[in-house]
Order: C-alpha cells, then structure tokens, then sequence
C-alpha cells in the first residue's frame, strides 16, 4: 500500500515532492517510431539531446507535439550500424591478419590507405551506398556473441562503444556504456598554438587572436591543411604559409622580424622559409599529435582490461581523425596483436551512413547501457539508525525522511530497448490538484539522496488534476511514474490512476 505524505513548502523549495513510495514493479515494452527528422551526436554529450531537440523543434523540422517524429542517432552507434555492414572493396584492414583490398601487411598504413583512395576512384560502383536488407562481407565472419568496438575519432572528442552480435537478425546489445574524451585531432591544434607562443611569446599570440582574428583562422586552415600530410614515413619537411599580417603585426607589436623570432627560439625543429613560411620538419610534426594520439591508446588500453572487452573480434576506426596515419600506425601498433583493425572507405562518412541505417530500423540495437544513475525525490517514513537526523520531519505525529533519492535504474546498467521501469505514489491529499515529481541523474551508481554531491535535477513531471473534482477519488490515491530507457532518449510519465489523466517529459539536462 502506498504510504502518505504532504505537502511542505519547505521542502517544496528544495524539489522534494509530498510523495510517498512503495515497491517498484518492472515489466518490457516495445515501441513503434516514426522516422522524419534525424539528428546524430556524440555520445558523452547528455545536454546536446536536449539542445538538438530544441534546435530541431525550433528550425521547424519537427514539432514538440509530435516529437515521435524526430529520431536521436548517437554518433559511436551510428558507425557500428554501418560498420557491421562492410564489404571487403569498402574497407582497410590495419592488422595484417591478411590481404585485403589487394593491399598486404607489408605495405606502410599511409600508402595502403592512398592506394585504397585510387581503387574506390577506379571503380565508382563500389561506392554505392548499402542498405538495410544488404549483407557485407564481414557479416560472414561474424557469429553468435561475436564483439568488436568501434572507435569515433573526430575533431573534438573520441568516442568508443563495444557492441555484441545477435544473430540471426544481426541485433546489437551494447556491452560496456559509451566513454569518451577529448582526444580529437583539436588536440594537435593546440599542440600547434602551444609550439607558436613558444617561438613568438604567448602574449603576442594572444593579441593576435584577438586583433588579428580573420588572420589566425587563415593561419589554422594552412596548418590543417600541412596536418594532414603527416605521416610515419614522411623524409620532405611541411611548410605552412604564414598570413602577411602575421608577419607584419609580429613586426609592430616586437620591434623585430619572423624571422628574427625563430633564430633567437630554442626551437631547431622549426626554420623560416625566405617565400614566407614555416618549415617544420616530419619529427616536429609529428611531435603535435603525439599528445592526443597517446591519450587515445591510454583510454583503449583501459577499456581492452574490461572483462567484457578484453575478446572483441574487430576495432573499427572511423570519423575524420581516423584518416591520419600516425594514428592509425598507433592503434595499429598497440592493438593489431589483439584484434582486427578495420577502416571503412569514406570513413569520414561513416556515422552519416550509419545514422540513415539507423533511421530505417531504430530497433537494431536492442540493449544499450544507462550512461547515468535516474530516479525521483520522494519523502519515506524515517527509520531510526538508516536515516541521517538532519532529514527527519515531523508532521503530525508521523516522522518522515525527506529529500530520498527513490532510483529507476543504476549507471551502466543493461537495459532493454522500450523497457519500462514503474514505481507507484501517492500525493500528499487525494483532493490534491497539482502533483510535481522531481527527477534527478547522478554518474554514482550508489545514491540515497537528492542532496548527495552530482545529483541534479533533470525533469520534471507536473501532473494538472484540475477539472477532476466530479471524479470520485479514493481515499489512498495512487500515482503511477514510469520511465521509458534503451533507447537514445529517456521518457518519463506520471498517470493518476483514479482518472487516467497523464503528462509526459523528455530528460533535460540544459535547463536544470
């Protein structure tokens, strides 16, 4: 039965609904989605649901009325779909396991991934785009609870996810919650700027950025371009053209030249050139990456000890970054023993690809991992010796603990697409008209209270029972809380069961 509580402005202030809680019952449903608009995003990022969402919505692409219509595809998901579907004329293989593509394990990465480049120029066809009812090579190989990760290289971060085939319909379950960092090829870019305040001073590159700025992004775009020529086996130094009101600026702002600059510096890997550039040798170019590349096989050799990771078949490299050899050479190097290393054709596609499979069967992934700890504020009855006595309350005669953290479901735990979790309440005063249940995230696995330290709030369920008062309404009213996971998004719903009256709210984690 459920127990009673009230309402108490008090605690109101702090989020704490007037609910009590009682056993939770949980059961798995199926849910139909209609696709129209599709959006891809990073895993890590939780508030940029919300924020595509909102940017959907307001672009008019769909409408929050019928949000069904709008489809999240999370980007490390997206080039697993799309992934499991290669054939052999779509893909490098790094581990030298054996000759694909005609391409043996003697060649260097850098040429193998250029000569593959010229065979997909040669033959067009073997561009065409898979679809869904399509079977890919590497399907062939796989069998019943095979594993493979899939490693997201972008600009900004790195993002890893380890799937599971389960066959016969090629259903994915997700073995360990997506992680990431920010190990992205922006990283190389600030190893770059770094080196420039080292040569000219960081007090000039400052000013620079901020009186100069069309300039410094012309600056970038030359080094991005010298970026991604950097190879392992490279000899020829890079240049890199310095804007003309770099050189003039420095000139102004030091009371000498450039290349005055780079004689006094304690740099020797980098000389000017007299056509005004930068001349770095491969070593020194090289050296730019090395921070981010490391930090990539650091967090890989983390999740490789993962008992669950630690037999996966394949490890795919996709996304921009995945294009540069030294990375490629890196991963290849620290994990080609352990797994075949696979980079798909267009591999700067990928996740786009990967998204449209996506929207055409948003079931293919049918269990996924809870990235955060989900519940709701609820008042208990207070149990001497459980509960601290900084959260008793007392109200006629009856001693409570407020601000209880009532969980749905914990941080990475295995959840099954449309599951349901149900928990049951019941409000303060069955004439209540307005019921407000609070929901809260925390990364911990173990929480008991809203107030914990990396609790916060991410939604609310405010449930209007007005226009009720001719419905019979039982002494004990119940309230029914549902949560919707394993999908990419998390629904939430409150239902009076006295009238069946509902209200529905999506997780937001920006406006909390």
């Amino acid at each position: 039965m459920p127990k009673s509580a009230w309402d108490c402005p008090k605690h109101a202030e702090r989020g704490c609904p007037s609910l009590g809680s009682v056993r939770p019952r949980r059961h798995q449903q199926s849910s139909t989605v209609m696709t129209g608009t599709m959006v891809s995003l990073s895993q890590p990022a939780q508030g940029a649901l919300v924020l595509a969402s909102a940017s959907v919505f307001q672009a008019g692409l769909a409408s929050p009325e019928n949000s069904e219509q709008l489809i999240i595809a999370l980007e490390p998901e997206a080039a697993s779909i799309y992934c499991r579907k290669l054939r052999l004329h779509q893909m490098i293989e790094l581990s030298g396991k054996a000759a694909v593509n005609g391409y043996s394990a003697s060649d260097t990465v850098g040429a193998g991934f250029a000569q593959a480049k010229e065979h997909v120029r040669r033959n067009r066809q073997s561009r065409t785009f898979l679809v869904e009812n399509v079977i890919g090579e590497i399907w062939s190989e796989l069998e019943e609870g095979d594993k493979y990760v899939v490693v997201d290289s972008g600009g900004g971060t790195v993002d890893l996810t380890v799937h599971q085939i389960r066959l016969p319909e090629g259903h994915l379950k997700e073995l360990y919650k997506a992680t990431g960092g920010p190990y992205g090829s922006l990283g190389v870019d600030y190893e770059f700027e770094k080196l420039l305040c080292k040569i000219f001073g960081e007090d000039f590159i400052e000013q620079f950025k901020i009186k100069r700025p069309a300039a410094w992004v012309d600056l970038m775009i030359a080094f991005e371009s010298r970026k991604r020529a950097a190879a392992p086996d490279r000899t020829n130094p890079l240049n890199i053209t310095l804007p003309f009101s770099f050189i003039d600026y420095y000139k102004k702002f030091r009371g000498h030249s450039v290349e005055h600059a780079l004689r006094k510096s304690n740099v020797d890997f980098v000389k000017w050139s007299s056509q005004g550039m930068l001349r770095m040798s491969p070593d020194a170019m090289n050296a730019l990456f090395k921070p981010t590349i490391d930090s990539i096989i650091e967090h890989l050799r983390d999740l490789f000890q993962k008992p669950e990771v630690c037999t996966v078949k394949f490890l795919f490299l996709v996304g921009g970054f995945a294009e540069a050899p030294l990375l490629q050479q890196a991963v290849h190097a620290a994990f080609g023993d352990k797994c075949r290393i696979i980079i798909p054709q267009d591999v700067g596609l990928t996740i786009l690809k990967g998204a449209v499979l996506f929207g055409l069967d948003p079931a293919v992934i049918k269990v996924r991992r809870s990235p955060l700890t989900y519940g709701v504020g609820v008042l208990n009855r207070y149990v001497e010796g459980k509960h601290p006595p900084e959260k008793l309350l007392v109200k006629d005669g009856t001693r409570w603990c407020t601000d209880v953290f009532d969980k749905f479901i914990s941080a990475d735990q295995s959840v099954a697409l449309g599951e349901l979790v149900k928990r049951s309440y019941t409000p303060a005063k069955p004439s209540q008209l307005v019921i407000v249940i609070n929901i809260y995230s925390s990364e911990q696995d173990t929480v008991s209270f809203i107030t914990d330290p990396g609790v916060k709030k991410c939604g609310t369920l405010r449930l209007d029972l007005t226009g009720t008062s001719g419905t019979a309404v039982p002494a004990r009213r119940e309230i029914q809380t549902l949560m919707q996971f394993g999908d990419t998004e998390i629904k939430a719903t409150a239902i009076d069961i006295a009238t069946s009256k509902s209200v529905k709210v999506g997780i937001d984690f920006l406006n909390y």
